[in-house]
């Protein structure tokens, strides 16, 4: 397989269909898969036709985390995934997360096989995972004398009580699609995650672009913070909604006209 070639990328009706593609290895991270995934979404940014994206792993299994033998014995690497200038900002290893998060349009995880590690933290990334029931997931860094360092704590401090995140973290264990949904780490639990989210993602299209990227702003920002900064976006983003085209188109659709949604800002 060429490096280029670590990250599929097919944009069919709207919906970008991201895999992984290193399946010899069980989708596990390299210096050039980082590398390839940063890339893919900075292209995804890009796109204006993208509305909604879907990552799944080719293979057997989602991603089973770093590959450990590949990075150890390249330590310039590790520098290289560690390495920022602002400490508050995504490194190369968070990024692979945290750009999920920074795109405009909503993002799906879809989960089989074993997701471990790295890969937790990629889904951790999307804004929904749609989970196999006899998926394998674990916050796996434990294993390996390491904390989780590639961004999902963000999520985890959104979805899940922190004392079920931290024994997770500390003790690497193992939980099923099933577990995962328990703990809120799940959108849905289905023994077809690809297809489901790929029909929840082709769903999503239907809807105004405009009001799809701020309901993901708006609650990305707000969902923490404090109550008065929540209602201030609720406002500005409902003027700032009102003052394009696609809510009256969206109007108009719903009235039963048969109207293209423009090109969606980027939020």
């Amino acid at each position: 397989m060429q490096k280029e070639n670590r990250v599929g990328l097919m944009i069919e009706e709207q919906v970008a269909r991201v895999e992984l593609n290193r399946p010899d290895k069980h989708n596990a991270l390299d210096l050039d898969m980082f590398r390839a995934i940063v890339a893919t979404q900075k292209k995804l940014a890009a796109e204006k036709s993208v509305r909604a994206v879907v990552i799944s792993g080719h293979g057997v299994d989602f991603c089973t985390g770093l590959d450990i033998k590949a990075l150890m014995k390249d330590r310039s690497g590790m520098l290289k995934l560690l390495w920022k200038w602002l400490p508050w900002r995504a490194n190369l290893a968070q990024q692979v997360s945290v750009g999920w998060r920074q795109l405009a349009v909503p993002v799906f995880a879809a989960i089989h096989g074993r997701c471990w590690g790295g890969g937790l933290q990629i889904a951790l990334g999307a804004d929904f995972r749609f989970v196999e029931p006899g998926a394998s997931l674990s916050i796996m860094e434990g294993k390996w004398g390491l904390i989780p360092d590639m961004g999902g704590t963000l999520a985890l401090s959104e979805l899940t009580p922190r004392d079920h995140a931290m024994l997770l973290a500390m003790s690497a264990q193992e939980f099923s699609g099933a577990r995962a949904l328990e703990l809120g780490l799940a959108t849905c639990v289905t023994d077809e995650p690809f297809e489901a989210a790929i029909a929840a993602a082709s769903e999503l299209t239907e809807r105004s672009p405009d009001a799809v990227a701020a309901v993901k702003r708006l609650y990305r920002k707000s969902w923490n913070s404090g109550s008065g900064k929540a209602l201030a976006r609720e406002t500005a983003y409902q003027i700032r909604i009102l003052s394009g085209n696609n809510q009256r188109i969206a109007v108009s659709r719903q009235q039963g006209e048969d109207i293209a949604y423009k090109t969606p800002p980027r939020w």
